[in-house]
């Protein structure tokens, strides 16, 4: 690529690139591009001017690329995400010049008799909707600027009347584009990283990214897994949660010939889906869906600052006209007209919210709405699951012993062909451990059947494989130790949690994972009492000797082991009839029941997608400290939230007052009521945290 060096110093740079035009996407490739390399620290194209300003490590390196780089390349293409919020500010800056374009022609051009009916026009609009908020029974904003644009014009003040509504667009334009851009910030945020799914292809599954998938194309989905594109279930049955869509928390039964959609989780079973639909399944456009939830967005702060926000309106009437009915003076009374609570109280605290869950995503947490926020700034209990929270997320296969004549290696094997299919961090531990010692198994065995919070059983040429928990294992399945090797088993080796394999009914082979407790964990849960929680528990279907150990090394309050799905649920549901606030975290399909019934449930990353779904919160899997840092956000966005309430009551009255005493002009009051909704809005997308 050709370009020029406008200016240069010891770290920047500044490029022209020599082409006559610079489209959007052109000027996103080349950003990316050079964003992806790693001498390069920062990098700003402007698509207007055709400049890049690049700051950089090493010069020679940065030269190179320049040179080097085509747009006809695939590979930088494939760097640029789908959404990038360059085409929203062009949109933003676009409309912002053609406003104030159509604002100096109306002035300056424009003659005095056809700027009167022009205004008359325009007021027709600001009319239509308080006619329609009074037909509906409600006294909104809309009816206070129809009231001070119509009184305007039948004083024949056209010049305020064109005033007030400019502001009013400004105002709009302005605030539309805050909130957008917050929530695309968001969004964008949220959807980085790459989904992967089962292909279907002759008689195998290959895991392959959805980026691979085209139409017509089969793939699997299993229990605690994602549907990750559109399509019609060709074979299989499974019950798939929807609440992603329809919001009903009740699975709904598919099996061939029914539609499933992206989005939605296999709760049970597993089906065969044929991809009929790619466009409009992406990450992206399911995470704006969700962050324009507005339900899901408020907190109760929010809510109770919206409801507010209306029912001040009417006093702002009441307030206009006893202005007039004191002072006999339109213009005064229309200066209270000009300001209203409502603009910056429901646009304020909604881009609060957003930028707390921007910032939380910076902070390796996904969070799904400001009330789920509110719960962990007012939790007094924590609730954790053992394994993959408070240990480790990637625990690890310690060692293998055989019973019978069963090798190690084609135990593992066997493990691992069933445990691939089922995302867990135990089953991660056993597929790493087959693929570290290079076994590469072919999928031998038949329809695989899961069993939430106990194990896994199949068949392999026509012998019943099962896989689990001792309680699976040999109370539920009925499976014996091989003769003359109970000793053998006796002398397991505690330090380690324990999965059974078992072949034909008869015990083959025991898995010890070695399960370490995170090094933060301790730490972690001594910084959460200090910020407030009250009470933590753990929660484990590990053995009791298992449980009382990582007890008493993290410091937890109480504990609970050998316990099943619907006991964490219950045990959630107890402490919320107490009265107590709950944060529930976990990372399995075991923990969902418990994660759906917290005030605020909390998923590890790495965990089951069945739990990533139904949680309110997912957080990183590489450390427990982000638990401390959501604790701080909650508390710094209630304290941000109550803030911006006193602030625009504050501000907004004063200028009530100052209108009303005839200091300031109606158009004066609508700018810097506009101005300081902005400016708020604007301070409100800050980052939070140090």
């Amino acid at each position: 690529m050709k370009c020029q060096i406008l200016h240069s110093s010891h770290n920047r740079l500044r490029v022209h690139i020599m082409r006559d035009h610079m489209t959007l996407r052109q000027a996103d490739m080349l950003e990316y591009y050079l964003r992806a390399k790693p001498f390069v620290t920062d990098v700003k194209v402007f698509d207007r001017t055709g400049d890049a300003v690049i700051i950089f490590t090493d010069r020679k390196q940065l030269i190179k690329a320049l040179t080097d780089f085509t747009y006809a390349d695939k590979k930088t293409a494939a760097l640029v995400p789908e959404h990038t919020g360059r085409e929203l500010d062009r949109e933003f800056e676009d409309r912002l010049f053609f406003m104030l374009a159509r604002r100096y022609i109306f002035k300056r051009l424009i003659p005095a008799p056809l700027r009167m009916a022009l205004s008359v026009i325009k007021a027709a609009k600001y009319v239509r909707e308080a006619l329609i908020s009074i037909s509906k029974g409600k006294i909104e904003v809309s009816l206070l600027d129809a009231v001070a644009i119509t009184v305007s014009l039948i004083r024949r003040d056209h010049k305020t009347a064109s005033s007030v509504m400019f502001m009013l667009g400004l105002g709009e334009l302005m605030e539309d584009w805050t909130h957008k851009k917050s929530v695309d910030d968001l969004a964008r945020t949220m959807s980085l990283g790459v989904e992967k799914v089962w292909l279907k292809t002759d008689e195998s599954e290959t895991l392959v990214s959805i980026n691979e998938i085209s139409e017509g194309d089969e793939i699997i989905v299993r229990t605690g897994s994602m549907i990750p594109l559109d399509g019609k279930v060709i074979s299989g049955e499974a019950e798939v949660n929807q609440a992603t869509l329809t919001g009903e928390a009740l699975a709904v039964h598919k099996s061939a010939g029914s539609y499933a959609y992206a989005g939605t989780v296999v709760e049970q079973g597993s089906c065969v889906i044929q991809v009929d639909k790619l466009t409009g399944s992406g990450k992206y456009d399911r995470i704006v869906k969700m962050i324009e939830d507005s339900e899901k967005l408020k907190s109760e702060v929010e809510s109770r600052a919206s409801h507010l926000a209306d029912k001040l309106v009417p006093y702002c009437l009441g307030g206009t006209l006893l202005t007039y009915l004191l002072t006999r003076n339109a213009t005064k009374a229309i200066s209270i007209l000009m300001v209203d609570f409502s603009c910056a109280l429901k646009l304020a605290m909604p881009i609060s919210v957003i930028s707390a869950m921007r910032e939380g995503q910076t902070c390796g947490m996904t969070i799904k709405g400001g009330k789920f926020l509110e719960a962990v700034a007012e939790a007094d209990t924590i609730i954790f699951d053992k394994t993959g929270t408070l240990t480790h997320s990637e625990p690890k296969v310690a060692k293998i012993i055989t019973f019978g004549e069963n090798d190690e290696s084609e135990a593992l094997r066997l493990a691992a062909c069933l445990e691939e299919h089922y995302p867990h961090s135990i089953a991660n531990a056993v597929v790493k451990a087959a693929s570290d010692r290079g076994l590469v198994h072919e999928e031998l065995h038949s329809e695989v059947e899961y069993v939430v919070a106990h194990g896994i059983a199949s068949s392999v040429s026509g012998v019943k494989v099962v896989l689990g928990s001792y309680h699976f294992v040999f109370e539920d399945e009925g499976c014996t130790l091989p003769e003359n090797e109970k000793e053998k088993f006796d002398t397991l080796p505690d330090e380690y949690s324990h999965l059974f394999l078992a072949v034909g009914g008869i015990l083959a082979a025991v898995i010890c994972i070695e399960d370490p407790i995170r090094e933060e964990a301790k730490e972690v849960l001594s910084q959460l009492k200090e910020l407030g929680i009250t009470k933590i528990v753990m929660m484990t279907g590990d053995s009791e000797r298992t449980a009382k150990a990582v007890a008493n090394k993290v410091g937890v309050d109480e504990y609970y082991a050998e316990v099943l799905p619907e006991d964490k649920a219950e045990y959630v549901r107890r402490e919320k009839r107490a009265g107590r606030k709950v944060i529930m975290i976990g990372d399995g399909v075991n923990d969902s029941p418990a994660l759906s019934e917290a005030d605020a449930g909390i998923a590890i990353s790495s965990g089951a997608a069945i739990a990533k779904e139904v949680a309110d919160i997912t957080i990183s899997a590489d450390g427990l400290r982000c638990l401390v840092t959501l604790r701080q956000l909650s508390a710094s966005l209630m304290k941000r939230i109550n803030s911006n309430y006193r602030t625009i009551i504050g501000f907004n009255f004063s200028l009530m007052v100052l209108g009303a005493s005839g200091v300031i002009a109606p158009t004066t009051s609508a700018l810097l009521h506009n101005s300081s909704t902005l400016a708020i809005s604007l301070a409100s997308m800050r980052n939070y945290l140090k």
